[in-house]
């Protein structure tokens, strides 16, 4: 994810790094190069002049226009639900952590104590991992006992199942009286809110936008693109392969930016910085616990993963 101190307006022109320009300048080039030899030739493609004029091309754009928006607006809508989705797991990861702080400070309640809020910070990391398609063994077996970490790491779905070690935990806590009926109750609600978390970023990740729509857009953009300087360049002359260099960034860098943020959970630049909230969460519950945590000052970062 990118976060950036306010800057003036003057110097985001020319912002590079974390924007889409990189990865397109190759096909703005070979436009730039096609619209050159449409301005050489003056629209005539072997003896024949291209009929185009602006005015189609100006409804097509608007039309163009109007789906590139849905699109984004589509994008956005699963980019900003993963973040919710994420607030709520600090919020209920918070929420257990407290009730599990309410039981008595002997030293069994405390072992019982440390060890169920290792689980909830494993179940963050065990997710992040999951949706990311990433290895969790380094960040598991630190945090889990030797037998829950071979239970874990055999598991296919391994937030699933530590979902099950923490209810494991509170029937029992219930079953030596540690805990009264209400308590439970209370804490299985929680974990009730941790599986919906699990099922609303595994809908995210596994229900993509359908790919025929996609498909479309992304062909309706280079056919127009192609159409452009065919229509421009008598209006325009030597002037037209710019305006249509311009033209295309536009709707090019739209289609790039909906197709990165479509899928919230990956690695790129604007994607959610779950490596960072997944350790701002260990940090939160660790020191709601009264345990020390880390509190070396971190250097100002444009991008966080």
């Amino acid at each position: 994810m990118i976060i950036r101190k306010k800057e003036h307006w003057f110097k985001m022109l020319f912002v590079w790094h974390g924007s889409v320009l990189p990865s397109l300048v190759p096909r703005l080039l070979l436009l730039l190069a096609f619209s050159i030899v449409v301005a050489y030739f003056h629209g005539t493609f072997l003896d024949f002049k291209v009929p185009l004029n602006p005015t189609p091309l100006t409804l097509f754009g608007f039309v163009l226009a109007l789906f590139l928006g849905f699109r984004n607006n589509a994008s956005y809508d699963r980019f900003w639900e993963g973040r919710k989705l994420w607030g709520a797991l600090l919020n209920t990861s918070r929420s257990l952590t407290r009730q599990i702080l309410t039981l008595n400070n002997n030293e069994p309640e405390k072992a019982f104590t440390s060890d169920f809020i290792g689980l909830i910070s494993c179940f963050v990391f065990a997710l992040k991992h999951e949706l990311r398609g990433t290895d969790p063994q380094e960040d598991l077996q630190k945090r889990l006992s030797a037998v829950d970490f071979e239970l874990v790491q055999a598991a296919k779905y391994k937030p699933v199942i530590i979902m099950r070690l923490m209810a494991e935990k509170i029937r029992k806590a219930k079953l030596d009286g540690r805990i009264d009926s209400i308590q439970q109750a209370r804490m299985d609600e929680n974990l009730d809110k941790l599986s919906d978390i699990v099922g609303g970023c595994e809908r995210i990740i596994s229900t993509p936008l359908p790919y025929s729509y996609s498909v479309l857009l992304h062909r309706t953009i280079y056919i127009y693109c192609a159409m452009l300087p065919f229509g421009l360049v008598d209006s325009l002359g030597w002037f037209m392969p710019l305006i249509v260099v311009f033209i295309a960034y536009t709707f090019v860098a739209f289609e790039a930016i909906a197709d990165e943020i479509e899928e919230p959970f990956g690695a790129e630049a604007n994607d959610l910085a779950l490596n960072s909230m997944s350790e701002m969460i260990e940090d939160t519950i660790q020191e709601l616990a009264g345990n020390p945590i880390a509190k070396t000052p971190k250097p100002f970062r444009e991008i966080i993963d």
